[in-house]
């Protein structure tokens, strides 16, 4: 191989190394497969024998929101996305005394919007309001906004538990100039979507059953196969679809 063919080639795997580690600094690194299987809405002919249901209405998830506001810490995410990451770590050095930390902190309002859940058109939306602060190319920069997220709710038997699963929509900055604006919202976008999730929505293992059956000498128990869930009415309805069996003998739980 001549050293033409070589210093072409060398030039090359530079500008696809170099490439990969510029979407790797603004991008981040794909987040993991979330857990379990997209939760599918009832059956028109109804749902099956063995079927709950919970009830969780739009009232709830403000309470939940104002309670996380008012008594804890505002939920922070770093946006950092990688420890080596020649930017944070000038900024680590140039701003360590300073307010810009590199983090994006959710907001019970601001940027004329207010953090909450919403239960309508068959969806689950979340208008989340934020500021943050993060540092390019040497300049710090202090801003606020708010983002449009969808939230998707997944069931893992083997877990037996319900997520929700976040997916932000678009990122809306205040006051940013254009050439840090585009940068900031990816990582932003990137932060929520994978230090967020996913979200306990429902340990379904709290609700089966295991209970011991006096008169027959023996122990009925449920497990949770199937969630299926449906928007109506301003609430999110949960339908658990047990698996039930019964075996002999009695274990030390309450019963029947």
């Amino acid at each position: 191989m001549s050293k033409l063919t070589t210093f072409i080639l060398g030039i090359f795997a530079g500008l696809i190394i170099g490439g990969g580690l510029i979407f790797y600094f603004i991008f981040g690194v794909p987040t993991s497969l979330p857990p379990g299987t997209l939760i599918s809405p009832p059956d028109a002919s109804g749902n099956p024998p063995g079927t709950a249901s919970i009830s969780l209405n739009q009232q709830f998830f403000d309470t939940v929101l104002t309670t996380i506001f008012n008594d804890m810490n505002a939920p922070s995410f770093p946006l950092a996305q990688n420890p080596y990451d020649l930017n944070e770590t000038l900024t680590q050095i140039h701003f360590q005394n300073s307010s810009c930390d590199g983090k994006v902190v959710l907001l019970p309002s601001g940027s004329s919007v207010k953090t909450s859940v919403r239960l309508e058109n068959g969806k689950i939306s979340a208008p989340l309001a934020f500021r943050g602060s993060y540092s390019l190319l040497g300049f710090c920069y202090q801003f606020t906004g708010w983002a449009n997220a969808n939230l998707k709710l997944r069931f893992d038997e083997t877990q037996q538990t319900v997520f929700g699963q976040i997916e932000i929509e678009s990122v809306n900055l205040d006051g940013i100039p254009a050439m840090a604006s585009g940068v900031i919202s990816r990582y932003v976008q990137s932060a929520l979507n994978s230090r967020v999730n996913p979200i306990v929505i429902l340990k379904t293992s709290q609700i089966a059953l295991n209970v011991p059956v006096a008169a027959t000498d023996g122990t009925l128990s449920a497990k949770v196969k199937e969630v299926r869930a449906e928007i109506k009415e301003n609430a999110l309805n949960l339908y658990v679809i047990y698996n039930f069996s019964g075996t002999k003998g009695r274990t030390n739980s309450s019963t029947l």
